[in-house]
């Protein structure tokens, strides 16, 4: 099945052409999935999120591929975003909206 962006028929929905845009993210770490310490961050209430970099993307991200580093360790809340899901479709649409 080919998902499609409103108003873009031709776009195709795939991690593949999508250049991680969820990975902008802030995602909590809320169970334990192995995910290294060098890319956890602690609040001050001891919550810990994925570290994000200065220019906001996950510290997990190779910028030269925007595959995920970490994957087989990845937090429980990315392996439940789903490719193709209103979340995914709407951070597509705001990364096109940033690109143009």
């Amino acid at each position: 099945m080919i998902l499609t962006i409103k108003n873009t028929p031709e776009s195709e929905i795939s991690c593949a052409n999508c250049r991680a845009g969820c990975c902008r993210l802030e995602v909590m770490i809320i169970s334990d999935t192995g995910v290294p310490e060098e890319h956890i961050a602690v609040d001050q209430w001891g919550g810990e999120t994925m570290l994000r970099l200065d220019d906001g993307w996950c510290s997990a991200i190779d910028r030269k591929t925007f595959m995920c580093t970490i994957y087989d360790n990845r937090p429980w809340i990315c392996r439940e975003f789903e490719m193709g899901s209103y979340e995914c479709l709407d951070e597509r649409i705001e990364l096109k909206t940033i690109a143009s």
